[in-house]
């Protein structure tokens, strides 16, 4: 089984070229047979040479450039188009979320035969260390989707997630939605493919100053609109061509 993990990098140049690095490190204690599809998701600063830098050390890392910024879901589905791997995952860039736990994942789609893996911040053997605003807000959010998607996941927005090819290919082919609500859109439109998704806990060491960190707002607004529409074309007015 190959591996694929996509990592969307904005402005993360100071980090990313030692964050690719553990993440490689990672994988190569699970699985003989992975890639990293690093995505530079038009940054302003040095993320690109250094995403560079890192796959002219190690060709398991595969650059992904593009110039103007496209937002986390822009990135995730141009990440998913280079992907060569039967399982393809998610993780963030800044590693709040440990690449250590994709061991766990791996073996839980493996055991279970299911088609997608999520991490749930609301597993009762989570571990957990983020604001109290972003607490209640992913609440407030999760009773939102209860209502309008009826998926029986708690939580759909933590950055590390692992699919089965095939249903992400078709997924992000049809993705429409390119700011924070993608997570959503891609588990919803799963969800109406008929596959079987499973949660597995995590461990979160939350390193953003602010309680949101870049997210403003504008950005939680958005995301809010967003996943209304979602439902509305995917429930009412069904143009996903699923």
């Amino acid at each position: 089984m190959r591996l694929s993990i996509i990592v969307p990098a904005y402005n993360e140049g100071k980090n990313i070229f030692n964050n690719l690095k553990v993440i490689v490190t990672a994988l190569s204690e699970f699985s003989a047979d992975f890639e990293v599809v690093a995505v530079n998701d038009g940054s302003k600063d040095n993320t690109a040479s250094e995403i560079i830098r890192a796959s002219e050390e190690d060709k398991r890392i595969v650059p992904c450039i593009y110039e103007v910024n496209r937002g986390k879901g822009g990135a995730i589905v141009e990440g998913v188009s280079h992907a060569t791997g039967d399982v393809i995952g998610f993780l963030d860039a800044d590693l709040d979320l440990p690449p250590t736990m994709l061991k766990g994942f791996c073996e839980k789609m493996k055991e279970t035969g299911c088609d997608v893996v999520i991490g749930s911040k609301m597993h009762k053997d989570s571990k957990v260390d983020y604001p109290f605003a972003r607490k209640v807000f992913s609440l407030c959010y999760y009773i939102m989707l209860k209502v309008l998607f009826g998926l029986k996941c708690k939580d759909t927005q933590t950055g590390i997630k692992i699919y089965k090819a095939e249903i992400i290919k078709k997924v992000a082919s049809l993705q429409k939605v390119k700011g924070f609500a993608f997570d959503i859109e891609q588990l919803a439109m799963a969800n109406k493919l008929g596959a079987k998704i499973e949660e597995m806990p995590i461990t979160l060491n939350y390193t953003r100053a602010a309680s949101f960190g870049r997210i403003k707002f504008k950005d939680v607004f958005k995301m809010f609109t967003d996943t209304m529409k979602i439902w509305w074309e995917l429930r009412v007015t069904k143009k996903y061509k699923l």
